[in-house]
């Protein structure tokens, strides 16, 4: 399936299993991301996000969001949208 850069991770918190993704497209509830690293890649579907801790049903480029990730992230990692 085609993909499309939307952001990075620039924090990952383990104990919360939540990772930062600074944004440089667009992104919403439900979309499908894939998360790849140089030691990172694996596809999740955007269940809940936040920004400065307040819930999102979506958000633009520019905007520096929280989502609860499935495995382990790394800053730097790409994150891309799969194009259904």
């Amino acid at each position: 399936m085609p993909e499309q850069e939307v952001g990075a991770i620039t924090h990952f918190y383990g104990h919360l299993n939540v990772g930062i993704v600074e944004l440089t497209d667009a992104l919403k509830i439900g979309d499908t991301i894939h998360i790849k690293g140089h030691s990172s890649d694996f596809n999740q579907t955007v269940g809940s996000m936040q920004i400065e801790h307040k819930e999102v049903t979506e958000a633009k480029a520019g905007d520096s969001i929280g989502i609860k990730i499935d495995q382990k992230a790394h800053p730097h990692d790409k994150v891309y949208k799969v194009i259904p």
